[in-house]
């Protein structure tokens, strides 16, 4: 309910612990899941406290359960592992604290755990986040390498001794983090991010060695497999042995059975790498030789050719043929002018002898008239008419005499 207060007219402070305390009083019990951080349990104490914490959230609530109900789990409960608790609300005034009154407590067993980590990989997966076109590809020589691991491990060191035994000049980034219990999940999510943030790391190596279900539960959580999601980074998982797998194997770039395999598999080797330039040098080699020798084979065939070998050869023959063609064509000329020149020679003969001039050197005359006209027949002359007569030697005139 509202309260009417005023600065004038405040509550005072054992007024509101007392409200939010019948407030609380009326909420009924409910089944709340967390990681025990802490355990207290006093010798002849009748009452049992722990902090139980979201690591996913980074959210601790105080619980405390009467002796008898904690000794039913003692043998399987102890800090840091995840349990079920039947518990209250209840509010201390007199200090203004939130505490959970437990009356039954139910650890976690690993196939319950599987089970809800197989759901959260179905419905992850569902979202496109395991997808392999969302995988990035490797840079083939990082400068720098972003490593999250555990402080002095040997995660730690199997990255760093292996990476730089393969390529002596490379450098890393390390954020060292908690990798299990109740701080890992928000720290290796700011270390993830943080590492993200850097434009110089061009890869992220998240990195621990094994250990059971419940110590690699952080590198399943939904809040870091999406963080890891959002990296614009290429990310590789190197969580745990070959046989384990968090999520986070899942969402990564690419994943590694080991620290070990993460770091042969971000750093190439530079002996590899070595004899392989040199395996491409001497396949170049061999292959311009090759080339070489093949065109020195197609040369001197080429000069071995007759054409190429005397060329002149072709030439003096082509001449031959060209002077026998050239005098072939001189004779047929020389024929052929002789053959016109008497065909020439008769056909003027025969004018000559058809002529009119040859046939008035035989004494015979053309009689014309004035205008030309040639006489053929008497009638066509009048008396007294006067006409030329052409002879041999020249023309005179004559007159028609009846």
């Amino acid at each position: 309910m509202a309260l009417n207060t005023s600065a004038d007219a405040p509550l005072p402070v054992g007024e509101v612990s007392r409200l939010i305390g019948g407030w609380i009083d009326r909420l009924g019990a409910v089944w709340v899941e967390g990681q025990i951080t802490q355990l207290s349990r006093r010798p002849g104490a009748g009452v049992v406290f722990l902090t139980l914490r979201d690591p996913s959230y980074d959210i601790s609530v105080s619980v405390t359960c009467f002796r008898q109900v904690f000794e039913a789990v003692a043998d399987v409960v102890s800090e840091g592992a995840r349990v079920v608790v039947l518990a209250k609300p209840e509010w201390y005034a007199p200090r203004g604290q939130l505490s959970l009154r437990a009356t039954e407590i139910k650890p976690v067993g690993v196939g319950e755990l599987l089970a809800r980590l197989e759901q959260l990989k179905k419905s992850l997966a569902s979202e496109g986040l395991f997808a392999a076109d969302r995988k990035k590809a490797l840079p083939f020589l990082p400068q720098l390498i972003g490593l999250v691991c555990g402080r002095a491990s040997a995660a730690e060191r199997d990255v760093l001794e292996n990476a730089r035994h393969r390529w002596p000049a490379v450098r890393f980034e390390v954020r060292n983090v908690p990798v299990q219990g109740v701080h890992a999940v928000p720290q290796v999510v700011q270390a993830v991010k943080e590492l993200d943030a850097l434009d110089a790391v061009d890869v992220i190596i998240v990195a621990r060695g094994g250990g059971s279900v419940e110590d690699l539960l952080p590198f399943s959580d939904e809040q870091l497999v999406r963080a890891v999601a959002a990296c614009r980074t290429p990310v590789v998982s190197a969580i745990g042995h070959e046989p384990d797998n968090p999520l986070l194997d899942f969402v990564a770039d690419l994943r590694a059975s080991t620290p070990t395999d993460a770091a042969k598999k971000v750093v190439p080797d530079v002996g590899e790498e070595y004899e392989r330039v040199r395996f491409l040098q001497d396949r170049a080699r061999r292959s311009v030789q090759s080339f070489i020798d093949r065109e020195e084979r197609g040369l001197a065939h080429a000069l071995a050719r007759p054409s190429i070998e005397d060329p002149h050869r072709m030439v003096d023959e082509r001449a031959d043929q060209v002077a026998a063609l050239l005098d072939r064509g001189r004779r047929t000329l020389g024929h052929l002018l002789d053959r016109a020149d008497s065909e020439l020679s008769h056909t003027h003969a025969r004018v000559v002898a058809l002529s009119p001039a040859a046939t008035l050197q035989r004494g015979y005359a053309v009689l014309q008239k004035a205008d030309g006209h040639v006489v053929r027949d008497p009638d066509e002359v009048a008396e007294g008419e006067a006409l030329r007569a052409r002879v041999a030697e020249g023309e005179f005139t004559v007159r028609v005499d009846a």
